[in-house]
């Protein structure tokens, strides 16, 4: 049973208020970036964020220093207690969420403004999963996509509004005002994430797989994979030994362990189709459109030999010599994946590298997330490029 703090409704609502040009939480949420190699998303929570969001005169500078421990103390969670115990009263803790200067997440559990504001939809479902975990009167086993959350997989669409959870104490599928508890039949193996108990990658790929739509089940699946490969890859790089790569064959098994009363073919459908070649949630979704619209399903990441240089495209149709590149906005876009280059700079290297490939196609075609994500934009820009049917 849970706290009785606001309805998982407010959830959806706290997005909204808590950051007027932030996205609501049910609005469609879409990936910002694709992983750098080997990371995880996680929201930056050190103490760097609290110096940046200094208040300005007129404040009370002793009660915004009273936040800089409670807030280090919980990786960007603050409970009401560590606020007392640095001296701040109820009166001043509502006046710092009035001000902005604090996000009440739960009942007794918040956020600096500044971090909440900064996170982007999977930093603030990650927090609120992790706020509903410390505030739960029982332990909670993390899985589904709550449990995706917090492995760092990538989602397109939503999060969920509420938190699930594994309990075979409860019905499957109940809920409470935060939770949705489901039933295994066989007990999952867990690991720890930040703090909180979660299923493994495999299992949580599998719940996801059957519980979600394909689109999110390949999504999340082709990330998993990708980033297992590069882990494993930097392994041998470096020449050290660690746990072997996450593979399609580990997801075979693990699904007929877990043997889902439903879903259990579409997940199957999912380890089928999921390729660690697709770069980013674009590619991902670019794919399962594809599928979906009746289109052959192109070679990813071909290499191609210009002038003595290598160079690696996203989607490959042989036989008709076409290449297609999900052109994603992060591309052109100041951020990590930029390095220190201009986004007018990554435009002409593009533009460059696009003149130096068509010579040996007989197309070089682009599309964009917004054209991707509309089936029926999808369709009409595949037919118009003659993309061949599957």
């Amino acid at each position: 049973m849970m706290d009785r703090g606001p309805s998982s409704v407010r959830w959806a609502r706290l997005c909204a208020s808590a950051a007027p040009n932030a996205p609501a939480a049910t609005d469609t949420l879409r990936p910002q970036r694709s992983l750098p190699s080997g990371s995880r998303r996680t929201m930056s929570t050190d103490q760097s964020t609290a110096h940046r969001a200094r208040p300005g005169c007129g404040h009370n500078w002793a009660m915004f220093e009273s936040l800089d421990a409670p807030n280090a103390r919980n990786e960007g969670l603050i409970l009401a207690e560590s606020l007392r115990a640095s001296g701040l009263t109820t009166h001043a803790v509502r006046a710092l969420v009035a001000n902005g200067e604090l996000v009440r997440i739960r009942r007794g559990i918040y956020a600096l403004g500044a971090t909440w504001r900064g996170s982007d939809s999977d930093g603030k479902y990650r927090l609120f999963v992790r706020a509903t975990v410390i505030a739960a009167e029982q332990p909670l086993l993390l899985s589904h996509q709550s449990a995706a959350a917090l492995h760092g997989l990538p989602i397109i669409g939503p999060w969920p509004q509420g938190v699930h959870a594994i309990n075979n104490d409860t019905a499957g599928g109940s809920s409470t005002r935060f939770t949705t508890s489901h039933r295994s039949v066989l007990e999952p193996e867990t690991v720890i994430v930040n703090g909180c108990t979660v299923t493994t990658l495999a299992r949580t790929l599998i719940d996801v797989a059957a519980s979600s739509t394909f689109l999110v089940g390949v999504t999340m699946t082709d990330h998993a994979l990708r980033l297992e490969q590069e882990r494993a890859n930097e392994q041998r790089r470096r020449g050290t030994v660690g746990a072997p790569p996450l593979s399609k064959d580990d997801l075979y098994e693990e699904l007929a362990r877990v043997h889902p009363r439903n879903g259990g073919a579409q997940a199957r459908r999912v380890i089928e189709f999921a390729n660690p070649l697709s770069a980013n949630p674009g590619e991902s979704l670019s794919r399962v459109r594809m599928q979906e619209l009746g289109f052959e399903i192109p070679e990813l990441q071909v290499r191609f030999v210009v002038k003595g240089r290598e160079y690696w495209v996203d989607f490959f149709w042989r036989s008709v010599r076409k290449i297609g590149e999900f052109d994603g906005k992060i591309k052109y876009t100041r951020g990590v994946t930029l390095g220190d280059r201009h986004p007018s700079e990554v435009v002409v290297v593009e533009k460059n590298r696009e003149n130096l490939l068509r010579p040996g196609v007989s197309s070089f075609d682009r599309w964009d997330w917004d054209t991707a994500y509309s089936p029926r934009r999808f369709y009409e820009f595949l037919v118009e490029h003659d993309v061949p049917r599957a």
